[in-house]
């Protein structure tokens, strides 16, 4: 019998170090909000976002012609060109731009990944996408959370939970950690209506403090986009040839 591919969860880019990433895809997922605002930045044509660590070396980027977007604490950096907001990245201001992005937790999950095997970008606004072309991958996939300043936090577990529900499903892949089981047990009770279910977690009521509540609303929609960035060379790009149908529902 052909051994299942494993899943995995890591909550926390602090724990990264504990996996084994060398033969695993890794998903990177903030959901609140940078690797939604990356989904979105590739569904309106941006040509490559490089992810930066520090503030200091995106600014850099400028010179080079650069778009620069910045953030820390959910809020916009001074004299950046965007902030982490999903809405900043909608229209022709992307389309067949370079941007470089620094921001509080997702491009330390990234820079913390950069060696894995395969490193792609997860949101709830690509997860059909995603889920069709991990199940076709049938690799171990290891889900990293961005969690909030290393850690744990909500929103991108129940992200890891959906995912991993799915590929459990297939019958393909099993659940090879406690974290990965804790996930999907999350995403199951809180599945039908994520919003509510974040009620008082500390990031929405974070930025719901910064008036931007409908940044949350928007992140946690499902099948917006039809891209899987994917990073190569030191920077993110949108994959191509990825199929653009997306399944409404799981596997048998």
């Amino acid at each position: 019998m052909q051994a299942k591919a494993s899943i995995e969860v890591c909550y926390s880019p602090a724990l990264f170090p504990l996996y084994n990433a060398t033969d695993s895809i890794v998903v990177v997922i903030d959901v609140l909000r940078a690797t939604s605002s990356i989904c979105v930045a590739f569904e309106n044509g941006a040509e490559k976002i490089v992810p930066v660590a520090k503030i200091d070396d995106c600014q850099a980027y400028k010179e080079k012609g650069f778009l620069i977007a910045g953030e820390r604490n959910g809020e916009k950096l001074d004299g950046f060109d965007f902030g982490n907001s999903p809405f900043n990245y909608m229209g022709a201001q992307v389309k067949g731009k370079s941007i470089a992005l620094t921001t509080t937790n997702g491009t330390q999950a990234i820079d913390a990944a950069k060696h894995a095997y395969k490193l792609v970008i997860g949101s709830f606004l690509n997860i059909g996408v995603l889920q069709q072309w991990l199940l076709e991958q049938n690799k171990n996939v290891l889900f990293l959370c961005a969690g909030w300043k290393n850690k744990f936090n909500l929103e991108d577990t129940l992200f890891a939970g959906a995912v991993a529900s799915y590929l459990q499903a297939s019958g393909e892949f099993m659940a090879d950690c406690d974290s990965a089981i804790a996930a999907i047990h999350l995403y199951e009770k809180a599945q039908h209506d994520l919003f509510k279910f974040l009620e008082n977690s500390s990031h929405r009521r974070r930025l719901e403090r910064l008036k931007i509540e409908k940044d949350i609303e928007f992140c946690l929609m499902q099948n917006l986009v039809k891209v899987i960035p994917v990073l190569e060379n030191g920077a993110l790009v949108s994959m191509p040839n990825v199929k653009r149908e997306i399944a409404e529902s799981s596997p048998a």
